[in-house]
């Protein structure tokens, strides 16, 4: 028989139960427990060998304790699987009875990679402490006592954390080590901010001991609490001999009162302060001239609780000021007994020091001259030219050169300069002289002017127009670009002279001039030959002659057109008109004066015509010239005369149905006959008469267009007008579209405005916004000639556009040409990509549409389908169809 007693703690109440009998065995005892069923049951439980009760209430206890282990098992791991800390519980064996879910936020492997391999944290901890690991382990295991080390582990990752681990062991009843319970912090975070704080700690040490000046702090009572070892060297001290003194204890008798006055000051305004100068006796006795600065400390409450400063030995540099400050006034003796004026500058060009003569002459006060810059006195010209003076004074010791000062007023003032480098009180400066060259440089320019100007008019004469013209055909040839020489006369001058006078004939030459000068750029030149002769320089026309002609022929209508304005002079009206020969050069390096007279040969011919006109010097271009004024003479007159037709272009889908047609304009001449848009729409945009035509084409267009909507073989036709650039960008382009539409009662949305790509590019912001406002009327837009220009796809997906068109240059060689057709297959790409329609134009062959409609454009225009014929043929191929 054995008698084992019981003693447990149940829900705070201590139970003894007494057994009696033979070979009993208890299912507490016998039951096989976790690791973590023990740590549970050592906390919580006495279970000592005791004498005791009957069996059954001992079974019922004993069921009751396991139920409450249980309950504590599961309550330790809910709060352990909630903690931000990996946790774990590990058996003496290596294996792991409890890993917790942070166990992948801390380590980056899972709490399944503890479970399948025994002591699975050994092989986490990084080589270099492995040895503290192990004294770790050693301690809890052999000897069960609670440790904490920071121990770095690789993650998963291959990343090194700093590990905080706080581990215990778990015993059983008898004091048995069973296991390591270990929670573990990631401290990685917290060790980096520690080490940066420890390194700005040293680096903040290593400044202030290497620091040149002396690093100071004091309390509220004004003793030291802290010195830096540069004391030493400024005032003999070492640091710790300074501590619990004043700065009043440093300082003479004398110094002590102004000292005290200034920081009570300080204390006052709580504010920082810099430049203090104070004495201080120096351990030996001498004075030593210190600069403090520096910065009172306050609590929360606002109560000082000392200062902290910096002080640095002034002690030579305010020797060396006196010392200036004497050769100054010795300087400026001698500066003010000179009528040139005088300065003393820097190396970098402050001034030290100027005279009287010199800052009176410049308007200055001497304070206001010593508070600059050269180069601020300096007009911008000569003050870019100041370093390049500095070193050139600098290497040969002296040098004269000119510069421009400006006053004070702002006038400028020409000054020769004689500078040389001097030594004063040990150290180089610059010694100027000045003198005031006004008169000089005013009596050049007059000498100038005589030899290269007309004195009359200003403008340039004979000899300085054959420089400026020698200079322009060198650039031609440069360039390749076309030059013009105008020589004009004026009709009739002599008439006005010799009626009203040589005075009156002067007045009328110098307005003549005033207004050549407004006609031309400003790289070309107007100059005055002699009596009423003048010539004008354009400089890089076009690099084709027959462009280039023609805007040499249009600076000359401009100049005869403004010649010819009234002239007001001493309350008389005068009318005067020139006479102008025109000559084009392109290389004529070595003979400009043929230039000069083949321009004048022009103006004779000019003259000839019946004055008042334009003549070129080279016959074919003057024909070309009279041809194109014929033509637009008569395009002025044909809107007028009803000389305008509208053709339509039919546009079909893939199945062969009309969709839709393009409005197309022919100038039907009486003797020129039918005149095409490549022939005369060129010269319309440059005289501002596609404006009026592109409104008359877009109210025909219009009023067709409503037409075909009474129809209903012809009601769902839709119609493109082509706009062009001049006539979109107009102001009142936007109002006209909408007229247009309530006075033709047309739909909006079957009429389709045709741009080019160099239209919307001219101004891409001005034409989105345009394009966007007449959107809002329900007016479609296309993009024409698609490809041929330079369009940014950045700007194209903004375009609100509904349409582009393939331009006829691509579509001609689709079929034979690798690369058309390449760029074709992109063009229709994009389309797709931006949500827009596409339409071919120029399909003349049955293989060029199959290839088309393959590769996804299903709408086309060509010959293939039709050529452009007036509405009645139009209308009649459509009811044939």
């Amino acid at each position: 028989m054995s008698i084992i007693r019981f003693v447990a703690k149940h829900r705070g109440t201590y139970l003894r139960f007494t057994l009696l009998g033979i070979g009993l065995v208890l299912p507490f005892a016998t039951t096989q427990m976790s690791l973590l069923e023990v740590h549970l049951s050592t906390r919580h439980y006495i279970i000592p060998a005791v004498l005791g009760t009957t069996i059954g209430l001992l079974i019922a206890t004993l069921v009751a304790l396991r139920r409450e282990v249980m309950d504590g098992q599961r309550m330790f791991r809910a709060v352990a699987d909630l903690a931000q800390e990996f946790i774990y519980v590990c058996r003496s064996d290596g294996h792991y009875e409890y890993v917790s879910p942070s166990c992948e936020q801390v380590t980056g492997y899972l709490a399944e990679d503890f479970y399948a391999q025994p002591n699975f944290m050994d092989s986490l901890v990084c080589a270099e402490d492995r040895p503290e690991w192990d004294r770790l382990m050693q301690q809890i295991t052999q000897h069960g006592t609670p440790q904490k080390r920071v121990i770095r582990i690789r993650t998963r990752s291959g990343e090194l954390r700093w590990i905080e681990h706080l581990c215990s062991a778990v015993c059983d009843t008898q004091g048995t080590i069973l296991g390591v319970r270990s929670t573990n912090l990631d401290f990685t975070e917290r060790k980096q901010t520690e080490d940066a704080l420890q390194e700005a700690k040293e680096k903040f040490q290593s400044l202030v001991e290497s620091s040149s000046d002396w690093i100071w702090e004091v309390d509220a009572r004004g003793t030291y609490t802290y010195s830096s070892p540069k004391i030493k060297d400024l005032l003999g001290y070492e640091p710790h001999e300074v501590i619990g003194k004043t700065p009043m204890d440093l300082m003479p008798a004398e110094e002590q009162a102004h000292a005290g006055r200034f920081f009570e000051k300080v204390v006052r305004d709580k504010k920082p302060f810099s430049g203090f100068e104070n004495s201080n006796l120096h351990k030996d006795g001498h004075l030593v001239i210190l600069e403090t600065s520096g910065v009172p400390v306050f609590d929360g409450a606002g109560t000082l609780c000392g200062f902290r400063g910096i002080d640095r030995d002034i002690t030579e540099r305010k020797q060396q000021q006196r010392q200036l400050e004497a050769s100054r006034k010795h300087l400026n003796d001698v500066f003010d007994s000179t009528n040139d004026g005088m300065f003393v500058l820097d190396m970098q060009g402050n001034f030290i020091d100027v005279n009287r003569t010199a800052h009176e002459r410049l308007g200055y006060s001497k304070e206001e001259m010593l508070a600059l810059n050269l180069s601020e006195l300096d007009t911008p010209e000569f003050a870019a030219k100041i370093p390049a003076r500095i070193e050139q004074v600098t290497q040969h010791g002296m040098a004269v050169f000119e510069a421009a000062h400006y006053r004070k007023d702002g006038s400028v003032m020409p000054v020769e300069i004689n500078a040389r480098i001097i030594e004063l009180q040990g150290e180089k400066v610059f010694l100027g002289v000045v003198r005031d060259i006004t008169e000089r440089k005013w009596a050049e320019k007059e000498i100038h002017r005589l030899a290269f100007y007309d004195p009359l008019t200003h403008l340039p004469n004979r000899r300085l127009l054959l420089d400026r013209l020698q200079q322009a055909t060198a650039a031609s040839t440069r360039s390749g670009c076309y030059g013009a020489v105008l020589f004009l006369d004026l009709d009739h001058f002599k008439t006005i002279n010799d009626t009203q006078g040589h005075a009156l004939g002067d007045l009328l030459l110098i307005e003549v001039a005033h207004r050549l000068q407004t006609c031309v750029r400003e790289g070309d030149s107007v100059a005055r030959l002699g009596g009423d002769e003048f010539v004008v320089v354009l400089k890089e026309l076009n690099p084709k002659p027959d462009a280039a002609a023609t805007q040499a022929e249009l600076v000359a209508e401009k100049i005869r057109s403004l010649l010819d304005q009234p002239y007001t002079l001493k309350n008389h009206v005068f009318r005067t008109t020139p006479s102008i020969g025109i000559c084009l050069f392109l290389d004529h390096l070595d003979d400009v004066e043929d230039l000069l007279r083949q321009s004048d040969i022009a103006m004779y011919q000019a003259k000839k015509a019946g004055r008042n006109t334009i003549r070129f010097f080279d016959p074919q271009m003057q024909a070309v010239l009279e041809k194109r004024a014929a033509l637009e003479s008569d395009l002025r007159q044909a809107l007028a005369r009803q000389q305008f037709r509208l053709y339509y272009q039919v546009q079909v889908d893939s199945r062969g149905k009309a969709t839709g047609a393009e409005a197309l304009l022919r100038w039907e001449h009486p003797e020129r006959g039918t005149v095409l848009p490549n022939q005369f729409v060129a010269l319309a945009e440059e005289t501002g008469l596609i404006v009026p035509i592109g409104l008359w084409v877009l109210q025909t267009a219009c009023a067709q267009l409503r037409a075909w909507q009474r129809d209903a073989s012809t009601r769902d036709l839709t119609l493109a007008v082509n706009v062009s650039a001049r006539q979109f960008h107009q102001a009142e382009f936007i109002v006209q579209v909408q007229q247009v539409l309530q006075q033709s009662g047309a739909k909006p949305s079957q009429l389709k405005l045709e741009l080019t790509e160099s239209t919307v590019l001219e101004n891409i912001e001005d034409a989105i916004a345009r394009m966007r406002e007449i959107r809002l009327f329900g007016v479609n837009f296309s993009m024409d000639d698609f490809g041929t220009g330079y369009s940014s796809l950045q700007y194209l997906k903004r375009l609100p556009l509904d349409q582009i068109k393939i331009d006829r240059s691509f579509v001609s060689d689709i079929t034979h040409d690798p690369n058309d057709a390449a760029i074709v297959q992109a063009i229709i790409a994009m389309t797709g990509a931006l949500g827009l329609n596409v339409i071919a134009e120029g399909v003349e062959t049955e293989a060029q549409r199959d290839f088309l409609d393959k590769h996804g454009c299903h709408v086309f225009q060509g010959y293939l389908y039709g050529k452009p014929v007036p509405v009645d043929e139009f209308e009649a191929s459509l009811k044939q169809d």
